[in-house]
């Protein structure tokens, strides 16, 4: 099945731009950004920035809460086939315009790779492009709520997380 990412959640304010691969089952269904409940994303976000304020149950708070933070988001994959949302079930991967992106929007510092595969998928489409080695370029451990050999849950995620703090 061919499925596609989302429009980016970004504005001239934004510093950081997480990047995911391409939205799961559930954030495709729900037409939401980590629209997956388990999913840590949100909870790290406020967790940095919230200042122990619980992430907001709608969806347009969180997108709000994000960028009155300079946090936009957007994913490196704009189509692929894929079956469920394992990333390692995605092929056929066609880059979203992210030097473009960037071009229109200066004040982006880092870009914040979600994840293994959004990091791969980022260097091989885009790795020597001035706009990408112009900006600070992160990979972060991803926040499915699978858990890893590294990375068990919520605590271990968000301590990786926290050099966003010093951007």
């Amino acid at each position: 099945m061919i499925v596609s990412s989302f429009p980016p959640v970004i504005d001239t304010g934004s510093r950081i731009l997480i990047l995911g691969s391409m939205p799961g089952v559930a954030s495709l269904r729900s037409q939401q950004y980590y629209g997956n409940a388990r999913n840590y994303l949100w909870p790290i976000v406020y967790a940095l920035f919230g200042e122990g304020r619980r992430p907001d149950t709608g969806y347009e708070e969180r997108l709000r809460f994000a960028m009155d933070h300079g946090v936009a988001l957007w994913d490196v994959i704009a189509s692929c086939e894929r079956e469920g949302s394992l990333d390692s079930d995605i092929k056929g991967a066609v880059p979203n315009d992210l030097p473009g992106l960037l071009a229109q929007y200066p004040n982006v510092e880092a870009l914040v790779c979600n994840g293994t595969k959004s990091y791969s998928e980022l260097k091989k489409h885009y790795g020597s492009h001035p706009e990408i080695m112009g900006r600070k370029l992160l990979r972060l451990p991803s926040t499915s709520p699978i858990p890893t050999k590294d990375y068990r849950g919520f605590d271990d995620r968000l301590a990786a997380w926290r050099v966003l703090l010093d951007i």
